[in-house]
């Protein structure tokens, strides 16, 4: 990793670092905070040899400066500091009065420091001043020959013994400081390890190379997607919508030689937001002016029905059963051209009754009717439904998840797509974080930032766009009831239907009867 990965690390991953410092400087004040403050006390000696000529004293300066090296170890010695625990019975054993004293040598000269630490202000200076007394008798007796009363090196001393205004140690600003360092340098190790070990997809670039296709979208993150779900009235004008807008040029580009008909819109595994990829696909098909139909294929978990606000409970599985005839189950959205085709009943062998010939016969008849159909899937990795559907659509569509989806998962799904021969037109990377200063956030807007008079007003009811299916006289258009609608008579295609009585007689053809009941509203 460069430096620039390391800044994208920290900048994605920030909340580690901002722990860690946290945690390190928590360490840091407890301990400071529970630590006895220590004081202490210094004294200076200095060392010197007799000789009374200059070159005695020359020699005797470079042998003192090699004795005082000796003198540290005689600072911290036990026998001083018996002497001194002797001489002043203030509590301390000897191994204490050792344990406090430190000493060292001031470099280039023949002076020592000694230096006496306790968490008694007072004992600590009287331990020093007792040090001071000592340590020259020490020297003395060590440094006189046998047979004469006269040491060779001589100790003065030269600053008295000295207590420290301030304790020594805790030092906060210095234990902070410190804990600040150590949290940056672990919390930057730990955004790039898990940068490192991070096989999520995180990035279109990633995305591309873990499936192999081009990503036709990245569709940016939005808060009010969980409230608001689909890309209209206040969402119309969101960055999410505009994504989608550019979902849609794109997939009217994958092929030009041949336009996109039928498209299958799948992902890895659950949660990644296909479903709602697919409904705010085709509001955004619908409002180009274009003829567009939403089959909910994920007949273990749909959803369609659910987001759109359109009954469900009779749909494609009643259909591809015989139960159903296609113009009566499906159901108008809106007022700009979008129809869904909800799931039906849940089947027992979902991926059986997807790949029947009543499904390619039921796209061929849809395909004559609409410019887009769009075909929601269950995940492709759990199940092959959607692998079962890609090779009677014109291609696929595979939703990733930021941050979610891993590398592994998209080149699988991929894969599974290419083993059935389907054809993968592009992807999506869904709930992206938007990037601050893109082009999404400059031209985007809320309804709240257009003038008054550019508004487009909403109403509380719009009719029903026009049917694709032909129509047929029935007994109900032929005589319409009190409560048939505002309109004097509703299309099939615009309620679900619960008693029915349908059969084939051509492939793509379905006749029979149906008791029309008016279950909800539409939109």
């Amino acid at each position: 990793m460069d430096l620039r990965d390391y800044l994208r690390a920290v900048r994605k991953r920030w909340w580690l670092v901002v722990g860690a410092v946290a945690v390190a400087v928590g360490v840091a004040a407890t301990v400071t905070l529970l630590t006895p403050p220590r004081y202490a006390a210094s004294v200076t000696f200095f060392v010197s040899t007799r000789g009374s000529e200059v070159t005695q004293a020359f020699q005797g300066g470079q042998f003192a400066q090699q004795r005082v090296k000796s003198y540290v170890d005689v600072l911290t010695s036990n026998r001083l500091a018996q002497s001194v625990a002797t001489a002043n019975p203030n509590g301390l054993t000897a191994e204490d009065v050792q344990a406090q004293i430190t000493a060292q040598v001031v470099p280039d000269t023949v002076l020592v420091q000694a230096t006496v630490t306790d968490v008694n202000r007072a004992r600590a200076l009287q331990v020093a001043q007792t040090l001071a007394d000592e340590f020259p008798k020490l020297i003395g007796t060590l440094e006189t020959p046998p047979g004469s009363k006269t040491p060779t090196v001589g100790v003065q001393i030269i600053a008295e013994p000295k207590l420290a205004g301030a304790p020594v140690s805790p030092q906060p600003v210095r234990n902070v400081g410190l804990a600040v360092a150590l949290g940056l340098i672990i919390g930057v190790a730990a955004a790039a390890l898990r940068e490192t070990l991070d096989s999520t997809i995180r990035s279109p670039e990633v995305l591309h190379k873990a499936a192999g296709a081009p990503v036709l979208s990245a569709i940016p993150l939005d808060r009010k997607a969980d409230k608001s779900p689909l890309i209209t009235e206040g969402s119309a004008q969101s960055t999410r919508a505009e994504a989608m807008r550019q979902l849609r040029t794109n997939l009217q580009f994958v092929n030009v030689d041949r336009p996109l008909r039928s498209l299958v819109v799948s992902s890895a595994l659950p949660g990644e937001g296909k479903s709602t990829t697919v409904c705010n696909l085709g509001i955004a098909f619908a409002e180009a002016g274009k003829r567009v139909i939403i089959i909910d294929a994920d007949l273990r978990r749909p959803k369609i029905a659910e987001y759109l606000g359109l009954e469900g409970a009779v749909g494609l599985t009643n259909v591809l059963a015989g139960q159903a005839n296609i113009r009566e189950v499906v159901q108008a959205w809106g007022s700009s051209g979008l129809w869904v085709l909800p799931s039906g009943s849940v089947p027992p062998n979902p991926s059986e009754l997807l790949g029947s010939g009543n499904m390619a016969d039921l796209l061929t008849a849809l395909g004559s009717a609409f410019d887009v159909i769009i075909i929601d899937t269950p995940p492709l990795l759990p199940v092959t439904d959607a692998a079962v559907m890609s090779t009677v659509a014109d291609g696929c569509l595979l939703v990733s998840r930021h941050g979610k989806t891993t590398v592994s998962q998209a080149t699988s799904a991929a894969a599974t797509l290419a083993k059935v021969n389907a054809k993968l037109h592009g992807c999506v990377l869904n709930m992206s974080p938007a990037k601050s200063g893109g082009a999404y956030a400059y031209y985007s807007y809320t309804t709240e930032d257009v003038p008054s008079g550019l508004q487009t007003p909403t109403t509380a009811a719009s009719p029903l766009p026009r049917s694709p299916f032909p129509t047929r006289p029935t007994a109900a258009t032929a005589n319409p009831s009190p409560t048939a609608g505002r309109h004097g008579r509703r299309a099939l295609a615009d309620s679900p239907t619960t008693d029915l009585r349908v059969y084939r007689t051509e492939p793509t053809r379905y006749e029979g009867t149906a008791s029309v009941q008016d279950v909800r509203p539409q939109r």
